[in-house]
């Protein structure tokens, strides 16, 4: 049997992260041979690898990396099984050395097969699953490229990357306040104007029916019913919807034997309260419309415009799970 020394032992483990016992192993195995040794627990990884192909991983960490011009970023998600793992350094830190290749390639396959140290990144994940003996996969990969690039990290669980059109003064405060947002509030889209007509209609009609069918059981116990909206994006709000909703208003406030002389003065009202209710979609999932985390009196869109001349022009969040 080929004697390993301790320094070998030692060298291979800082060189793949496996454990003392399993590196020694390897050597032995590989007769003292580096670089077959690396193949030797490379082997494991993929025989392990092979056995949990079907396990979920749902925990791990998410990372983002922004290039030192604050052009380009890119928010990756280092997936494993356990909690555990997710919060252990080691792990961490491979996270983040994904992250740095990963600022390098515009797309998850490239990254997949970029270099790790003489192996490719889907080897180098193959050799972990075998050193951690959890599974572990990139399960998301996204790349922003703007005027100027900024990123937000909520614990390691969320990370946004936020695109603006130029780098303004104070760039760094908007974008990563921006970023914030869409990792607490998951926008989907950027603006209402982005919605796809049919995917509206249909999101409608579907709202409708679940209000409706809610309202049966409010009546049946005798609680306030729901208000039913005839609209749910800004994008179906042409100016014949709007001016119908205010020839309503104004019927209404004739009705409540209002004077016509203060209408001017409860009309504004009424048609923000109109919009409002009739803008649900836009505000769960349009970025620039939902209220700003920060200050709930603006919108994003309107805290944007207090940096000057700039717009949000692009933005990417990735999760575990």
């Amino acid at each position: 049997m080929v004697k390993v020394s301790a320094a070998d032992v030692k060298k291979l483990r800082e060189a793949t992260g496996a454990g003392m016992m399993d590196c020694k192993k390897a050597l032995v195995e590989a007769e003292g041979n580096f670089d077959q040794a690396i193949d030797v627990l490379r082997k494991k990884g993929q025989k392990i690898a092979a056995k949990r192909a079907d396990r979920e991983s749902t925990e791990g960490v998410a990372v983002t990396r922004i290039n030192d011009a604050k052009t380009e970023g890119v928010a990756i998600v280092l997936a494993c099984e356990t909690d555990f793992v997710g919060k252990n350094e080691k792990f961490v830190a491979l996270g983040g050395e994904f992250a740095d290749i990963a600022l390098n390639y515009d797309s998850k396959e490239d990254f997949l097969a970029a270099d790790f140290g003489g192996m490719s990144v889907a080897d180098k994940l193959v050799e972990q699953t075998g050193v951690i003996g959890e599974k572990l996969e990139i399960t998301a990969f996204e790349k922003v490229s703007a005027a100027y690039v900024g990123a937000y990290t909520h614990i390691g669980k969320i990370a946004a990357l936020v695109g603006l059109s130029s780098a303004v003064d104070k760039a760094d405060e908007l974008s990563k306040d921006i970023a914030m947002q869409v990792a607490s509030m998951g926008a989907s889209i950027l603006s209402y104007k982005d919605f796809d007509p049919a995917y509206v209609a249909a999101e409608t009609e579907a709202r409708i029916a679940v209000i409706e069918k809610d309202n049966i059981e409010l009546g049946r116990l005798g609680k306030t019913l729901k208000n039913v909206p005839q609209f749910i994006s800004m994008s179906q709000l042409t100016p014949e919807v709007l001016a119908n909703a205010e020839e309503a208003a104004k019927a209404e406030l004739k009705a409540e034997g209002k004077p016509e002389q203060i209408w001017d003065r409860i009309l504004p009202g009424k048609m923000e309260r109109f919009i409002s209710d009739n803008t649900t979609l836009d505000t769960e999932q349009c970025l620039l419309d939902q209220a700003f985390i920060k200050d709930e009196k603006k919108n994003v869109a309107q805290y944007v415009k207090t940096y000057g001349d700039v717009e949000v022009s692009t933005f990417k969040r990735v999760t575990l799970g």
